[in-house]
C-alpha cells in the first residue's frame, strides 16, 4: 500500500507533558494531543518506519540521521526538571535512512549524515503522543538552512518512493510559529494567514498547489505567522512527497492566542 504524508504541529517545548505525575496537559493543548495520538490508529496500515522533518534541525544540506539508537535533544528552556527527563526510546532505521539518502542524490540534491546528534523535541514529543510505545523505528531529517520552499518541495517529491515501502513522512513544526505574538506586540490574524495556507495546501490541482506553497511569503499576514520559515519548512517536504494526491485539513484549532492547523497529502 501506498502511506499517506503528514505534517503535524508539535505544540510548545514539552506542552502534553507538564505534569510530573503523567495527567492530561492544560486543556489548551488536549485537542492537539489528541489529534496527534490518533495519528498512527487513522492510517490504513501501521507504518514500518516514520521518517521525520523537524522545524528544529538544519544543515548546510539535507542531512539524514544514520543513527541506531539516537538520545534526546532537550532544546527548549525553562520548563519543570521533570521534562528534562522524558524519555523516548525508539530505535533509528539506517537501512531507511541510507535508502533516503540515495533517492535525494538520484534526484541531484546533496546530502550529508550525520549518527550523533540526538532527536530534538519536534520528533520525541509529538512521536511520545503519537507512538508512546516507541516501537517504530524512525530516521530524521533535517531542514536545508537556506529555507528554499521549492526545494524542500523537490526534496519530498524525491522520497516519495518510501511511501510504497512501509515508511510513513511526517513533516513535524507549526503552521503558525510567531513566538513574538504571544505577547501582544506584533499585529496581525493567524485565522487569515490559516484561511489563506489551506486554501493553498488544499487546492485541488497538484501543481498549483506546490507552486502556491513556493510562494507562501505572498499570502496574507505570512510573515506575521512566520518571521522565519523553519516550522513551515516540514509542511513543504510532506506536501512534495504525497505527490498528486488528495491534499486535506484535518486538524485545526486555537493555541496561545494562534490558529493551528494539521494536513494529511494523499
Amino acid at each position: 500500500m501506498t502511506h499517506p504524508t503528514l505534517f503535524i504541529p508539535h505544540g510548545g517545548g514539552p506542552c502534553f507533558f507538564m505534569d510530573p505525575a503523567g495527567g492530561p496537559p492544560h486543556q489548551m493543548w488536549r485537542p492537539m494531543q489528541a489529534y496527534l495520538a490518533g495519528s498512527i490508529d487513522s492510517l490504513p496500515e501501521r507504518p514500518r518506519t516514520i521518517l521525520l522533518v523537524s522545524g528544529h534541525w538544519e544543515e548546510p544540506v539535507a542531512t539524514v540521521h544514520v543513527g541506531e539508537r539516537p538520545g534526546l535533544l532537550y532544546d527548549y528552556g525553562g520548563f519543570p526538571p521533570h521534562t528534562y527527563r522524558l524519555r523516548w526510546n525508539a530505535p533509528g532505521a539506517p537501512d531507511v535512512a541510507r535508502r533516503a539518502a540515495d533517492l535525494l542524490r538520484a534526484a541531484g540534491h546533496p546530502v550529508a549524515e550525520n549518527a550523533t546528534r540526538g532527536w530534538d523535541h519536534g520528533v520525541f514529543i509529538p512521536m511520545k503522543v503519537a507512538v508512546p510505545s516507541a516501537d517504530i523505528p524512525l530516521v530524521q531529517l533535517s531542514l536545508r538552512a537556506d529555507l528554499d520552499p521549492a526545494a524542500h518541495i523537490a526534496i519530498g517529491q524525491a522520497l516519495a518512493p518510501l511511501r510504497n515501502e512501509g515508511v510513513l513522512i511526517v513533516g513535524s513544526g507549526m503552521s503558525f510559529h510567531n513566538m513574538r505574538a504571544f505577547g501582544g506586540v506584533a499585529s496581525g490574524s493567524s485565522a487569515a494567514w490559516d484561511d489563506a495556507l489551506s486554501a493553498a495546501v488544499t487546492d485541488p490541482d497538484p501543481v498549483a498547489r506546490a507552486a502556491r506553497l513556493t510562494d507562501w511569503a505572498t499570502l496574507p499576514d505570512a510573515r506575521f505567522a512566520h518571521p522565519r520559515a523553519e516550522h513551515l519548512l516540514p509542511l513543504m517536504v510532506a506536501l512534495g512527497a504525497g505527490g498528486d494526491g488528495v491534499a486535506v485539513q484535518e486538524y485545526r484549532d486555537m493555541v496561545m492566542g494562534w490558529t493551528v492547523s494539521g494536513y494529511r497529502f494523499g
